[in-house]
């Protein structure tokens, strides 16, 4: 057997500390208190690993692990959603970890699970061990799916938001390490398998799966430390409108007064050039036009068949492109020019540079201009 009571040590404390300084972490949300809650349960659930190998038996089998998808999606789901109001119903996301936190308790004195090479041994409780690491897999991979759906959607409803892009807004890091916690979890289920039906592997993954948590406990509680609000107390508003918005439901915009609006919108965007800013909003373009931003948003989708994120990098681009066109600009780089006209990633320069023109950015300012960078 591993020894692995060093790294449990190590997770204990980690993920215990982590838990409190997101719970006090300021402005409160929804989405931390779930995410301190999570790193508590994973504090607890390596304090019951440690006692259960070490001191008494405490369960038949790991229940805490069913609150790990769960809890991943409603972090993600409040943090993508500020100012929404926990629903109590969430809690319906929790059975499968009630039910199996009765089931090991009451058999806790029953070795279920002790050694994967036995989990086809064929006694009374095989139908339990089968149903139990079933609904575990299918838990991580339906939530991980659930997180990654939701994590895509609001980057899809940034592009009506904002023109810039953003670690801080866009949660990749998040989507990465979902990505990765079941990418984890699904290798650590083959070696299992493989364990099972013989000795494939010198360890037993089901003792070294505690290391895997702890390990990502502390990348997870890392970046959530690091992680502001996406939106500020005014943000929570505006994101809550952005359904409706969307939909265009009850705008009560006539025609005649979108088209009015869209050509008040690209004539302000010509001559007063607020794409140069590199982190404008929407809301943003609204106070300047006066224009209410649901407004702008359906405008630029139904009449001008953009998205606001794409209407200002086009801009933005087209400023690139006429500094190419300045001599004195030559002895800057393209990203230095780049900046200038208001981007602020580039990634994201580049993408949509080449999107837009067939070309990178130094193809075209070298065929522009005959300036090699």
């Amino acid at each position: 057997m591993v020894n692995i009571d060093p790294v449990l040590y190590i997770g204990i404390s980690q993920s215990f500390f982590a838990g409190l300084l997101i719970s006090t972490k300021k402005p409160y949300s929804t989405a931390n208190r779930l995410m301190a809650a999570w790193l508590f349960l994973i504090c607890f659930e390596l304090i019951f690993a440690l006692l259960n190998s070490r001191v008494i038996e405490m369960y038949a089998f790991p229940f805490v692990a069913f609150t790990y998808g769960p809890l991943l999606y409603l972090y993600v789901k409040y943090m993508t959603n500020p100012g929404k109001k926990f629903n109590w119903l969430e809690f319906l996301h929790f059975i499968p970890f009630l039910v199996f936190f009765v089931v090991s308790v009451v058999f806790r004195t029953v070795p279920l699970m002790k050694d994967l090479r036995t989990f086809f041994t064929p006694d009374r409780f095989i139908s339990l061990r089968i149903v139990y690491s079933s609904t575990f897999l299918l838990s991580v991979t339906v939530y991980s799916i659930l997180s990654f759906i939701e994590i895509k959607r609001h980057q899809a409803t940034l592009k009506n938001l904002v023109s810039y892009t953003s670690g801080v807004i866009t949660l990749n890091w998040l989507k990465i390490l979902s990505i990765s916690f079941y990418i984890a979890f699904l290798i650590l289920f083959i070696l299992g398998g493989l364990n099972m039906i013989g000795d494939f592997i010198p360890f037993d993954p089901y003792f070294v799966v505690f290391g895997f948590i702890a390990i990502f406990s502390f990348i997870y509680s890392f970046y959530v430390i690091k992680q502001p609000a996406i939106f500020g107390e005014e943000g929570k508003l505006k994101y809550e409108e952005k359904k409706d918005g969307e939909k265009y439901i009850k705008s009560g915009l006539k025609d005649d007064q979108a088209q009015a609006y869209l050509e008040k919108l690209i004539r302000f965007v010509e001559e007063k050039k607020p794409y140069l800013d590199r982190d404008l909003s929407i809301q943003n373009l609204s106070e300047m036009t006066e224009i209410p931003r649901h407004h702008i948003t359906q405008v630029l989708n139904e009449k001008h068949g953009k998205n606001f994120f794409t209407f200002i990098n086009e801009y933005r681009v087209r400023e690139v492109i006429s500094k190419f066109g300045i001599p004195k600009n030559n002895n800057f780089t393209i990203l230095a020019i780049a900046y200038d006209s208001g981007f602020n990633s580039k990634t994201t320069f580049n993408s949509i540079f080449k999107s837009q023109t067939g070309m990178t950015p130094s193809e075209y300012r070298e065929n522009a201009t005959g300036i090699k960078e």
